[in-house]
C-alpha cells in the first residue's frame, strides 16, 4: 500500500516546540520566523525531512505558513485547509487565518514594530516572496534577515533522514521527446534571453527535461535534485551519485555531467567569476541561490522557467498515453464504485477500509507505480473537509443516509490520473440531491464548453460556478489544474480558477472539478480530467473554437441527480458520457460488475 492511515504525531507538546523556537529566535536576535510548508524546490508534497510546519504546528496539509513571533503566532491557509487546520493545530497557541481575506504582511506588520527583525530560511521562499516582504515590511521599518541555519533543524529530534530513492530513465515511447530535442528548446530560449546558463530548481522541470524519474518524494516521481543549463556545453545535474545508476548514465551520460548537490554552490560562484548572465524563474528558485550568485559578480536575469510552459503542453504520445491510463484506472474505479455498491451501503465499511480497497483494485492492473496523492476518503461531514486525510484513529464509517466522498488518483508510467467521486450510501435527502445537481450542472458546463484561442482560465472558471451562484452558493477552492505526465498531479500554468490568467492551449491537461461544501454535515465534489483540444468549426458558426476532450472515464451516482433540475442539451451531454464510458469499460469487467455498470450508465428519458 502506498498510503498509510497512522500518523506519528511530533515529538512534545505543540506548546513547548512553540516554546522552543521563540527561545531560539531570541538567542539569534531576532523577533519573529516564516515558517512556509517547502523546501528548496518549492514542492507541494515533502520529504519528511522537511516537513518542519507539520513538526511545529501539528498541520499536515499540502500549503500553508506559520508565523512565529516572540509573543504571538499565527497560521495562514487557503480555503481547502480552513477546517483542517482548525481540526489540527492548537487554537490556543497559533490564530488560524484564510488566505486570500487576510495577508500575511498585514500581519506582521501588526505584530512586530519598526526596527524588528523577521528572520527567514532563505532556502524555503523564492527570490520573488522575498522581494515583496522586504518591500511591504520596509515600509514599517521591519527587516528581513536570512538566517545561516534553520532553528527549527536544530530542535527538531528524530528528524527523518533524507531520501535516498535510486533514480531511472522515463523512455521516449511515455515521453514523445529525447532529453537531447528538450535541452536544445531551453538553449533556443537561452540564446533568445541573452543568458550565459539557466538555473533550474524545481523537481518536475528537471525531470521533464532529463527525462528522467524517482521516488524521493511521496506520491509524485521525482528526483532531489539542481540542474545548470549552460548555453555552450554540456548541463550539469547535481544529485546524490547514490542515485544515479547505470541505466541513467547509459539514457544521459552521453549528454550531460553529474556533480553531488554540494557543489552547486561552487558552480554558482564561477558563473559568477565570469561575471556570466544567469536566468532563473524568481517565482521558484530559493533566495539563497540568487543572493549566492549575485555576491560572486554574476548578473540576473528574471525569466519563466522554461520548462513549465513546455511540459504543460502534452506530446503525441503524452496524449495517447494519459487516454490509456485513463481507460485503465477507469476500470479500476467501476470495479470500487460496483463493489462499494455491494457492500458498503450498510454501514459496514469506513474511510480506510474504501480507500485500501479502491487502491488494491488500481494495484491490480498490474501497472500502478503509485497513488498521485493521499485519497481523500471522507464519510458524512468529513466530506466537507476539501483537503480530508482518513486516518485509523479518526476513521468514520460510511453510513446510511450519508454521502460519501472519494477524491484518488495514480501514478502510471503513460500518465497521471486524478478522479473524485460523490456517492451516495443509502438514500439521498432532496437537499443531498439538488447540490448535487447543481454541481453536475457547472461540471457539465466546464465539460461542453467551447472557447476561442487565448481564453484563459478565469474566463471559464465562472461557468462551474453559475448553477451554484444562482442559488446563493459557492465554493471556497478553483475549479481546475493542470496535471502533469507521470508527473506532478498540480502541474501549473494552466488552471481553472479566479486567478487563472495564462491562456488554455491544445495539449494542455486540467481537472474540471467544482463543488459544494456543508459544514458538518457533507461535502460534493465532482471531478475529470479534461485535455484542451485543438480549434475546429462548429456547425453554422463563423469562428472555430477549441474544447475539451473528457479523459476519466467513470459513472456519476444517477441516484443523486435530480433530472428535472438538467437542460436537454445536459441530459445529452451525460447520456452520450454514460454510453462511451459503459462501451469503453465493459470489456474491462467481469460479471456482476457489468451487469452494475449498465445500470449505473442507463440513460435518461
Amino acid at each position: 500500500m502506498f498510503q498509510t492511515y497512522d500518523e506519528t504525531p511530533p515529538s512534545g507538546s505543540a506548546a513547548d516546540r512553540l516554546g522552543a523556537l521563540r527561545d531560539a529566535l531570541d538567542t539569534h536576535g531576532i523577533q519573529g520566523f516564516l515558517v512556509p510548508h517547502s523546501d528548496e524546490h518549492q514542492n507541494e508534497f515533502l520529504p519528511a525531512s522537511a516537513e518542519r510546519l507539520h513538526w511545529l504546528t501539528g498541520f499536515s496539509g499540502s500549503a500553508g505558513t506559520a508565523i512565529v513571533t516572540l509573543d504571538d503566532a499565527v497560521l495562514f491557509v487557503d480555503g481547502r485547509y480552513r477546517l483542517q487546520a482548525r481540526q489540527q493545530v492548537d487554537t490556543g497557541l497559533y490564530e488560524i487565518l484564510q488566505i486570500p481575506g487576510h495577508r500575511p504582511s498585514h500581519w506582521i506588520a501588526e505584530k512586530l514594530s519598526a526596527g524588528d527583525k523577521l528572520g527567514y530560511d532563505a532556502n524555503l521562499h523564492t527570490v520573488k516572496e522575498i522581494e515583496r516582504l522586504t518591500e511591504t515590511l520596509g515600509e514599517s521599518g521591519i527587516s528581513l534577515v536570512p538566517l545561516a541555519d534553520n532553528p527549527i533543524d536544530s530542535l527538531w529530534t528524530g528528524r527523518p533522514p533524507a531520501p535516498s530513492a535510486p533514480a531511472y530513465p522515463h523512455g521516449e515511447r511515455f515521453s514523445g521527446k529525447s532529453a537531447q530535442e528538450k535541452i536544445a528548446h531551453v538553449r533556443e530560449q537561452l540564446d533568445h534571453a541573452g543568458a550565459d546558463a539557466l538555473l533550474l530548481t524545481m523537481l518536475d522541470s528537471i525531470a521533464w527535461l532529463f527525462n528522467i524519474r524517482g521516488g524521493d518524494i511521496s506520491h509524485t516521481p521525482l528526483v532531489l535534485s539542481f540542474a545548470l543549463v549552460p548555453a555552450e556545453g554540456r548541463p550539469t545535474l547535481f544529485v546524490d551519485p547514490a542515485k544515479i545508476g547505470d541505466n541513467v548514465r547509459g539514457a544521459l551520460g552521453e549528454l550531460i555531467d553529474f556533480q553531488p548537490p554540494k557543489a552547486l554552490d561552487d558552480a554558482l560562484a564561477a558563473l559568477g567569476a565570469e561575471k556570466a548572465v544567469v536566468k532563473l524563474d524568481p517565482t521558484t528558485t530559493p533566495a539563497r541561490f540568487e543572493n549566492v550568485l549575485r555576491d560572486a559578480g554574476a548578473s540576473i536575469l528574471h525569466r519563466t522557467d522554461p520548462c513549465i510552459a513546455a511540459k504543460a503542453i502534452k506530446t503525441e504520445a503524452e496524449i495517447e498515453g494519459a487516454r490509456a491510463a485513463h481507460l485503465r484506472d477507469g476500470i479500476a474505479m467501476a470495479r470500487f464504485l460496483a463493489w462499494l455498491d455491494r457492500e458498503g451501503q450498510d454501514g459496514g465499511v469506513d474511510e480506510v477500509d474504501a480507500a485500501v480497497k479502491l487502491e488494491s483494485f488500481r494495484a491490480d492492473t498490474g501497472e500502478l507505480k503509485e497513488i498521485s496523492f493521499d485519497s481523500i476518503s471522507a464519510a458524512g461531514p468529513n466530506g466537507a473537509v476539501v483537503h480530508y486525510r482518513p486516518m485509523n484513529a479518526t476513521k468514520r464509517k460510511l453510513e446510511p443516509g450519508s454521502l460519501y466522498l472519494i477524491d484518488s488518483g495514480a501514478q502510471y508510467e503513460d500518465g497521471t490520473t486524478d478522479i473524485t467521486r460523490t456517492v451516495a450510501i443509502g438514500a439521498p435527502t432532496p437537499e443531498m440531491r439538488r447540490h448535487y445537481t447543481l454541481v453536475l450542472k457547472g461540471h457539465i458546463a466546464v465539460s461542453r464548453a467551447r472557447f476561442p484561442e487565448k481564453t484563459r482560465g478565469q474566463d471559464l472558471d465562472p461557468l462551474a460556478r453559475l448553477p451554484l451562484w444562482q442559488a446563493g452558493l459557492d465554493y471556497d477552492h478553483g475549479t481546475g489544474h493542470g496535471v502533469g505526465s507521470f508527473l506532478s498531479v498540480h502541474e501549473g500554468p494552466q488552471r481553472l480558477s479566479r486567478a487563472g490568467t495564462v491562456e488554455l492551449k491544445p495539449g494542455m491537461i486540467l481537472s474540471n472539478e467544482p463543488g459544494y461544501y456543508r459544514e458538518g454535515e457533507y461535502g460534493i465534489r465532482i471531478e475529470n480530467l479534461v485535455l484542451v483540444t485543438p480549434p475546429a468549426p462548429i456547425e453554422g458558426g463563423e469562428r472555430e473554437m477549441l474544447g475539451f476532450e473528457t479523459l476519466t472515464l467513470a459513472p456519476y451516482d444517477n441516484r443523486l441527480i435530480e433530472i428535472a433540475l438538467l437542460t436537454s442539451e445536459e441530459i445529452t451531454w451525460l447520456n452520450d458520457y454514460n454510453t462511451r464510458v459503459r462501451d469503453a469499460l465493459i470489456p474491462g469487467l467481469r460479471g456482476a460488475d457489468i451487469d452494475w455498470l449498465r445500470q449505473a450508465t442507463a440513460p435518461f428519458a
